[in-house]
């Protein structure tokens, strides 16, 4: 016996189901998806609140509330009509299942089935995501509705530390969340920011600040500038970063409360970048001898924070192995 449609129509039809993204505002669809939807026979969407219906219906496309069955669907495309389903956000998994189970059946005309993503999210659109949900907590979280520019300011260095030891672990699933938290830290800082009745600011603001002084300070890339080398692209970035901050010294803007042998070789590489000729303090004492072991790894190539780090991973290991624990 032949496959047949649900009222015996000799053509199955087609159904086309549409996905869109909420992190693209709504009314950006792609052409292919406005051909689709201009051209169905019948246009559905479960959905009565989807945040695209009033730009289809601005348009001109009718656009029918229901939530139909896969048996419903196939009747309607009956005859070689095209039924869009605007899918919801959840997909529409109940439909596609059912479809799914009448395939399998082989007791009907399946129509043809078309997958068609109407808007893409872009690189960083999850962005979005984390933007408002940092807004919900702000506004319902007991904790975090209270907290401060000062009262974050331990969680940023706590979670740069932690950042920076995923890093030397070369553990990629904890560098991702690491990543993570500090970047919750960025938008925590901004969503408080926004409230400041003085100088409010927002995370766009401060995106858009990092943008622009990155293509400031990369000309070799977003403008007619070259650098060969990447200690060319160096010196550019301090000379640039000195008349926009209308520094005078080398020194400045180097955080003087960052741990002492990240200081010292700060300073060093700035001496070094600007070819001046500074001679060590000669003084004795235990920080003398300790800054000048940071100007020396510096000038290697080696951070001396990280090479003292290391230095004491070994150290705790020893002290494990001596006390029975091992690894």
């Amino acid at each position: 016996m032949n496959a047949t449609s649900p009222e015996g129509g000799s053509t199955p039809g087609r159904v086309v189901l549409l996905t869109t993204s909420h992190r693209v505002a709504p009314g950006l669809l792609s052409w292919p998806a406005w051909q689709a939807l201009r051209e169905a026979d019948r246009v559905l969407c479960a959905d009565g609140a989807h945040p695209q219906l009033p730009y289809l219906r601005e348009a001109g496309i009718e656009v029918a509330e229901t939530s139909p069955t896969a048996e419903e669907l196939l009747t309607a495309c009956a005859g070689g009509r095209t039924v869009v389903v605007v899918a919801t956000g959840e997909g529409e998994p109940a439909l596609t299942d059912g479809l799914a189970r009448l395939a399998g059946s082989g007791r009907v005309s399946m129509p043809d089935l078309e997958l068609l993503p109407a808007s893409y999210d872009l690189p960083g659109a999850r962005l979005l995501d984390l933007v408002q949900v940092m807004d919900r907590i702000r506004a319902e979280c007991p904790w975090s509705s209270q907290q401060t520019h000062k009262g974050l300011a331990k969680y940023g260095i706590e979670e740069a530390y932690e950042l920076v030891e995923a890093i030397e672990d070369g553990d990629r699933d904890e560098l991702r969340e690491e990543l993570g938290d500090v970047l919750l830290q960025v938008v925590f800082h901004a969503r408080i920011a926004e409230e400041d009745e003085e100088a409010p600011f927002s995370v766009d603001d401060v995106a858009g600040t990092i943008v622009t002084k990155l293509i400031h300070r990369h000309p070799h890339v977003f403008g007619d500038a070259t650098a060969a080398t990447p200690e060319e692209v160096k010196e550019h970035w301090l000379r640039t970063k000195a008349v926009e901050k209308r520094r005078e010294s080398v020194t400045d803007g180097i955080p003087l409360h960052q741990p002492g042998l990240a200081l010292a070789a700060k300073l060093a590489s700035r001496v070094r970048s600007a070819h001046l000729d500074v001679p060590l303090p000669t003084s004795e004492g235990l920080g003398y001898d300790l800054l000048a072991l940071a100007a020396r790894a510096e000038a290697e190539g080696v951070d001396p924070e990280a090479a003292l780090r290391a230095a004491a991973r070994t150290y705790r290991d020893a002290i494990r192995a001596a006390e029975g624990l091992g690894e």
